[in-house]
């Protein structure tokens, strides 16, 4: 198997694909001890059925810049395949603001095409190449020089059976006319923006029950000086600060020193030096914030509002749907939005797009009175009404 550890060979690989459908790719990072990944190989596979086109390339190497394969990835005549691309596609962001173009990441489209949530690679190969996959090799250290040949084995398979995978999944999507869906789903990972981590913005992954100003105030202020820190000392944002430290520090609000000691949950190195002052101070400011910088809770549906009879109809509707599509009913809406409709309000996501056409459009319309459900056999289906008019 090849090793590409310099600019040129990587250039002549990257000007064969440009005369090439498609290249499928896939990398091996680490990141338990960083806030940003390490990429530590790239593997890369052109169209065929042998190994004799497919490469690893070392992006520890000396002598190796990049840059041919960021040129590839924005050649918009070449699809770029993936499987479960997000943190391959943020690494390629952050590192060269280089988002592969086009994409089409196998984990979404098997979602598209019925194959359920999240399917993994492994499940993949087994149902569409029926082929063993050795995963072994899965949590080795990829920093490390030489790789082995176990690893290597490994690595390229990621990228030599996820051909098969590609073609068998774009010729579903031709057949069942949901290439469409496909591209919805994509915006969102080809978006610059979403690689984007700004500290002022890290306080909405915080998971929180308490709807006081002075407590949103606080996750807000904390949440920004640990993205902050983590970001600039390159380390995980947990060993910073852990979420339910967070929130706890949130609660207690402490002003001084011998405040930090009191915390039940606390890492023995925040409770000192500069993350201790970054604790106090983000607390600290925290009381100073105008009030309309401080978050909002969530709306959450008015369960007086709720028609909870109406809920049960379009959680019916719902699993019908995913049982004709094949798609899972967690993807085409989530119970908070069954909730909501069954409240009165469609400003929701399934009302859009893809989902509108498989469930928004009928649950609407249930919700209006304007269709019924009846079974015909095992099938739930819908009917008209005809009201008077």
């Amino acid at each position: 198997m090849k090793t590409i550890t310099d600019t040129q060979t990587l250039s002549d690989f990257c000007t064969s694909a440009s005369n090439c459908a498609y290249v499928t790719v896939d990398t091996e990072f680490l990141r338990e001890r960083t806030y940003y990944s390490k990429l530590c190989l790239i593997q890369l596979a052109l169209p065929g059925k042998t190994n004799d086109n497919a490469v690893l390339v070392d992006p520890l190497a000396q002598d190796l810049s990049l840059k041919p394969l960021y040129d590839l990835f924005r050649n918009k005549n070449v699809v770029k395949v993936f499987h479960a691309a997000r943190q391959d596609l943020e690494i390629f962001c952050l590192e060269a603001d280089a988002i592969p173009t086009p994409l089409f990441d196998t984990q979404v489209a098997a979602m598209v095409c019925g194959f359920g949530d999240q399917v993994g690679y492994e499940t993949l190969v087994n149902k569409i190449t029926h082929k063993p996959l050795d995963k072994s090799s899965r949590f080795t250290d990829w920093s490390r020089r030489p790789l082995s040949d176990a690893q290597k084995n490994y690595a390229l398979a990621d990228v030599t059976h996820l051909r098969q995978i590609y073609e068998f999944l774009s010729k579903k999507l031709k057949e069942n006319g949901r290439a469409h869906w496909l591209e919805e789903e994509l915006q969102t990972l080809s978006a610059p923006e979403t690689y984007i981590l700004r500290p002022q913005d890290a306080w909405q992954r915080i998971k929180t029950r308490s709807s006081s100003p002075k407590f949103l105030a606080a996750v807000k202020t904390l949440s920004e000086f640990r993205e902050h820190y983590a970001q600039t000392q390159n380390v995980p944002r947990n060993r910073v600060l852990k979420d339910d430290a967070l929130i706890e520090l949130a609660s207690t609000r402490p002003s001084s020193p011998d405040d930090l000691q009191k915390s039940r949950l606390l890492q023995r190195e925040a409770r000192k030096g500069v993350i201790a002052s970054g604790i106090l101070s983000a607390v600290s400011a925290a009381a100073d914030l105008p009030s309309d910088a401080v978050p909002k809770p969530a709306p959450v549906a008015d369960r007086q509002n709720v028609n909870s009879a109406l809920a049960d109809l379009l959680r019916v509707l719902l699993k019908a749907t995913s049982e004709k599509t094949g798609v899972a009913a967690k993807l085409i809406a989530s119970s908070s939005d069954l909730d909501a409709m069954a409240s009165g309000d469609f400003d929701l996501a399934v009302m859009k797009g893809w989902r509108f056409e498989v469930f928004g459009e009928e649950a609407q319309k249930l919700c209006k009175g304007k269709i019924g459900l009846s079974t015909q056999g095992k099938r739930v289906i819908s009917f008209p009404i005809e009201t008077d008019k």
